[in-house]
């Protein structure tokens, strides 16, 4: 799971960056705009599944410990 996280904050990075460049180069601004909103969700739910909640315990170490990893 660890990968597939990674994986995911390397993709928003792209998107980040890709964003960036077209509109540097004057694209229509909708499609940078949807792109960094991708961008948006993605480390949104890395974050979602690795912050704590109040008792200390993450979604992923939930499910990590679910799955004997």
């Amino acid at each position: 799971m660890n990968l597939v996280l990674s994986i995911v904050m390397l993709a928003a990075g792209a998107l980040i960056v890709g964003a960036f460049i077209l509109w540097r180069r004057g694209v229509p601004k909708k499609q940078p705009l949807l792109m960094l909103l991708l961008a948006v969700i993605a480390i949104a739910n890395v974050l979602i599944w690795t912050l704590p909640d109040a008792s200390g315990d993450t979604p992923l170490g939930r499910v990590a410990g679910e799955t004997g990893e």
